[in-house]
């Protein structure tokens, strides 16, 4: 199961919550620690979702090219 910005966006705002409510520094910081690798991890997620849709258009306007120049037909509409 791929996980998505949100889920990881979800975590982090769980752990920095988790964080304010901490008695201990250790595990503050701990929680704070883990906030900012899902923060990361959300970032990274974000910039793969766009490379995937910019790599499907590339793919997509590079078929109907080469469908252009075979001289097959469009989809229909």
């Amino acid at each position: 199961m791929s996980q998505t910005s949100d889920y990881y966006d979800a975590r982090a705002t769980d752990a920095e919550s988790a964080a304010e409510q901490a008695d201990l520094a250790n595990v503050r910081d701990r929680e704070l620690r883990s906030a900012a690798v899902f923060r990361q991890l959300a970032n990274q997620a974000r910039k793969i979702d766009v490379s995937r849709r910019n790599a499907d258009a590339e793919r997509a306007e590079r078929r109907a090219l080469e469908a252009e120049a075979l001289g097959e037909p469009g989809e229909l509409a």
